[in-house]
């Protein structure tokens, strides 16, 4: 079975970057810097299930984004991880975290529903972070 994106995922986020082993993916809400890194690999769920590459891989790119978010995307804090309780289909959230966030100090997922952000906006944080080519 071939590699396919979730439906949900792509409806809520906006592709910043592909490569032939992950893509990765902003969510479109304006009060979070959040990044979704999501394996090419078909029934892929859980971490465990990625080859071991992927796994580095995956390890990599979340540290060189969370650097990023802590130090030029004034960030205070990165929240990371994966659920999969909605969306079964492997996917890695990256969240940089700022204390004014509508969210603080409590977690990101289940707060309030995204908010879109402007056009603007997005091209600009499409822009940063394909510009790393972290994928």
């Amino acid at each position: 079975m071939s590699w396919e994106l979730d439906g949900r995922l792509a409806a809520d986020t906006v592709l910043v970057a592909d490569s032939s082993a992950f893509q990765l993916r902003l969510l479109n809400d304006h009060r979070y810097e959040w990044l979704i890194l999501v394996p090419k690999i078909a029934n892929v769920t859980e971490l465990f299930e990625l080859p071991s590459l992927h796994q580095q891989q995956l390890l990599q790119i979340c540290n060189s984004a969370s650097e990023k978010l802590l130090g030029e995307r004034h960030c205070d804090k990165v929240n990371a991880g994966y659920l999969g309780n909605v969306v079964a289909q492997f996917h890695f959230h990256i969240v940089g975290r700022r204390m004014d966030d509508p969210a603080w100090p409590g977690p990101v997922w289940g707060h309030s529903a995204r908010e879109s952000a402007r056009d603007e906006v997005i091209a600009e944080r499409c822009e940063y972070w394909r510009a790393l080519r972290l994928v």
